[in-house]
């Protein structure tokens, strides 16, 4: 497989995580219907600047475990793989809902900021999903490991950005949608769920 190809799977698989509703979009539109466009935006930048840094962890495992050990980093090849394979099988069985959204005050920008990439940064199993998804990414074949991350850092980033961002400026609208239409967050989370199971099979074939 190419690097274009690779980046490519990337963010194809980035897109399917990201969409599927979960705590960070909940998070954004709390905000962003309790304080307005603005707060929304300031909280999908706290997700981002905590994205930004599960991307340098990530980065930094890769490369420290690829030359120390390239067995362990082969094994957590396959065993990240397995992982994928597990959340896709979870997705395709489980039915993904967004019931509402609960008021949370008013509240200020920089206070979305913050918590926004505290709740990021403090979820385990977001660490968890770095170290089973990036090294079937980061691979030494593609040149340094701290400029691939650097790209998947700002592909990461400008998704978030490009969801939540848009989710925060259409609030309302994206709400209703949400809320009204159980089968289509369904249906997002069981394609999602068949994405994360053949993206496994391929890393693992490769």
């Amino acid at each position: 497989m190419t690097y274009t190809a690779n980046l490519w799977l990337f963010l194809t698989l980035l897109f399917g995580i990201i969409i599927v509703p979960g705590m960070d979009m909940m998070f954004v539109l709390a905000n962003a219907l309790t304080g307005g466009r603005r707060t929304g935006l300031a909280a999908t930048a706290g997700i981002m600047t905590g994205g930004a840094a599960h991307t340098i962890f990530g980065a930094v495992g890769v490369g420290l475990i690829s030359h120390v050990s390239p067995i362990v980093l082969t094994a957590l090849l396959y065993a990240g793989a397995a992982y994928m394979a597990w959340i896709g099988i979870t997705l395709l069985h489980n039915s993904i809902t967004i019931d509402g959204v609960g008021q949370v005050g008013s509240r200020s920008r920089w206070l979305a900021f913050r918590q926004g990439a505290v709740t990021c940064l403090l979820n385990p199993k977001a660490y968890l999903f770095v170290l089973a998804v990036y090294p079937q990414f980061l691979l030494p074949d593609y040149g340094p490991i701290w400029l691939q991350a650097l790209v998947m850092g700002v592909m990461t980033v400008l998704m978030q950005l490009m969801i939540y961002g848009g989710l925060a400026v259409a609030a309302g609208r994206s709400r209703e949608f949400l809320t009204s239409r159980p089968g289509a967050t369904r249906l997002i989370g069981r394609a999602a769920g068949a994405l994360f199971i053949a993206t496994a099979i391929v890393t693992a074939l490769r």
